[in-house]
């Protein structure tokens, strides 16, 4: 089968090959699933170039999320998921096997039923971003008739959190943006108001939109460069859910988080509980099946070209997701 692979850590055209790699074959409980397309985030670039942890196997498959139709199934797996479409989460998390190849073969439970309708390159999507997005939503209660602010609200995650917010009961859902263009994708999705945080003061604007009252939860993409303003923008009881930072570490403003009783929620979109990820699973196929959700995608590439799309995530240019189309 083709594959996209990498022997070293190392710039994407430097490392990134792509060649024959040998058929996987399915073991028990386990489907193969032949890929259509492989979604590309920013955390297969970092695992790339090798930020915090180097080459966890000799050679690497990247890409976690996919969609395909499952081949083959092992044993224990029943027939009837083969010519099923799935899409894929964790393919290459703590494996040296990801989704950007022909053929992957996965645990059953990582190749998800996709409702009909939906378009295929969204489909690679939904593993990290979609996850991401809804377990941040839905977690600590949900957002019903709630405030909510999402940072960065025109990325991939962000995107689909204001469609989320919105679809889940929020009472008003705010984004920050840092372009007039990625404003209006961010109002596109269903924010009510989108803030330029590079030309405009996000805490007056807040402030402004909220009748003073602040927001009662914050979807947070770098806490490490917002957690101060974080504090600033909730109200007293908020809470700030927390799935990236741009730093390892991060100093925050004690005094006023205990006056305010604001509450810190971070999670790692790998680590989903059972309980959680079968319950933002759910939601997802719902919203999916209804036509609710939308997953923009900002440029479709080969596989022969990869290391294009790598580049285009690593800049962080494009405004939407980028996927790889699988031969």
């Amino acid at each position: 089968m083709q594959a996209a692979f990498y022997d070293r850590n190392g710039p994407a055209a430097e490392v990134l090959q792509v060649g024959e790699l040998d058929d996987p074959v399915p073991g028990p409980g386990e489907v193969l699933v032949r890929l259509l397309w492989s979604g590309v985030n920013p955390s297969d670039v970092k695992a790339r170039t090798g930020r915090g942890a180097g080459m966890p196997f000799p050679r690497v498959v990247p890409h976690s999320d996919g969609m395909g139709v499952i081949e083959e199934v092992g044993s224990g797996v029943p027939g009837e998921r083969i010519g099923q479409q799935v899409w894929t989460w964790n393919a290459a998390w703590g494996r040296p096997f990801g989704t950007a190849a022909q053929r992957i073969v996965l645990p059953a439970a990582q190749a998800v039923a996709l409702p009909d309708g939906v378009p295929p390159e969204a489909a690679a999507c939904l593993g990290i971003p979609g996850l991401t997005a809804v377990h941040a939503v839905l977690s600590g209660g949900g957002v019903a008739g709630k405030r909510v602010l999402v940072a960065g609200g025109a990325g991939a995650v962000g995107h689909a959190a204001v469609q989320c917010a919105r679809l889940l009961g929020a009472r008003q859902v705010l984004a920050t943006v840092s372009s007039p263009a990625k404003a209006d994708v961010a109002l596109g999705a269903g924010a009510d108001l989108a803030i330029d945080y590079k030309c405009e003061d996000v805490a007056a604007r807040v402030l402004e939109a909220t009748q003073g009252h602040g927001v009662d939860r914050i979807i947070e993409v770098d806490i490490a460069a917002n957690g101060s303003l974080d504090t600033q923008l909730l109200t007293a009881g908020g809470e700030c859910i927390v799935y990236g930072s741009g730093s390892p570490s991060l100093t925050l403003p004690f005094y006023p988080m205990t006056w305010k009783n604001l509450a810190l929620r971070c999670f790692i979109v790998y680590h989903l509980a059972p309980s959680d990820r079968q319950r933002a699973t759910e939601a997802l196929t719902g919203f999916l099946a209804r036509g609710q959700l939308r997953f923009p995608i900002a440029q479709r590439v080969p596989l022969a070209q990869v290391a294009r799309a790598h580049e285009l995530v690593e800049q962080g240019q494009a405004v939407g997701n980028v996927v790889v189309q699988i031969p």
